[in-house]
């Protein structure tokens, strides 16, 4: 396996290259460091790699020229300093991101997710994150959810929304009023919807408003519950996923 990685500081880098080569989650073969824009659109016209880490910020431009000036066919893993909305950009169109400073453990994370998706990589996606992030005032979020109630519809203002909750197929919006409403989507594309200030998906079957969060209770490094000041789905605990504890901390502190 071929591995690129675009970064300008050279500890970075060189802590980055230490871990990979110590790794056991992939075999990797050869590992190229390119420190600039101008090095990455060379290397990248000329050659294919199976994984790539980029910088946002280089010392000659942004990872979103590189993209418009070559092919890159690779899933990219980005590494950034970037606050809690470009999280959720990245977070929004699958990803996946290493916030820095980050630990050994959080890049062997991102290794076995690179294992899942790297047949599915759609690069369309990844140009759409970077604009994204560039052009945040085009981000187009949802303020209105429109649901069956009988014979009637009814418009829900996303500040009545406490959360969002999956039940199998089906996708609920549960309200201030305590009322839930079926609602035409899935949990995993209806957050690139939501305003990322208001709302957080904390794990596969919530989304949930910070207008609603009551406690934060940690058990444990590895283990945070959501107390909220209305009763959960069939009043089960909110466990944040393990993956999310940090996202999750860097959003409450917005």
């Amino acid at each position: 396996m071929k591995i690129a990685i675009v970064e300008d500081e050279y500890l970075a880098s060189s802590y980055l290259q230490s871990i990979l080569e110590h790794q056991n989650v992939l075999q990797i073969a050869q590992t190229t460091v390119l420190k600039s824009v101008k090095e990455a659109v060379a290397f990248f016209n000329e050659n294919n790699v199976d994984l790539a880490f980029m910088d946002i910020h280089l010392g000659d431009g942004k990872s979103l020229e590189i993209f418009e000036m070559a092919t890159v066919s690779c899933p990219v893993i980005f590494i950034t300093a970037y606050d809690s909305y470009a999280i959720s950009v990245f977070k929004h169109f699958t990803i996946d991101y290493l916030l820095k400073p980050f630990e050994e453990q959080e890049l062997l994370e991102a290794l076995l997710k690179f294992q899942k998706i790297k047949d599915s990589f759609n690069t369309d996606a990844t140009l759409q994150s970077l604009v994204a992030l560039e052009n945040p005032e085009t981000s187009k979020i949802q303020r209105h959810f429109l649901v069956n109630h009988g014979y009637k519809l009814i418009s829900i203002n996303e500040t009545e929304i406490t959360y969002f909750a999956a039940s199998g197929k089906h996708l609920f919006i549960y309200t201030k009023s305590g009322n839930s409403y079926l609602y035409d989507n899935t949990l995993t594309d209806i957050i690139n919807s939501l305003d990322p200030f208001l709302f957080f998906k904390v794990n596969r079957k919530y989304i949930v408003s910070r207008n609603i969060i009551k406690e934060v209770v940690k058990h444990s490094n590895q283990k945070i519950e959501l107390t909220l000041t209305v009763p959960a789905v069939e009043n089960d605990p909110i466990i944040i996923s393990k993956k999310e504890i940090n996202n999750f901390k860097n959003w409450l502190d917005q």
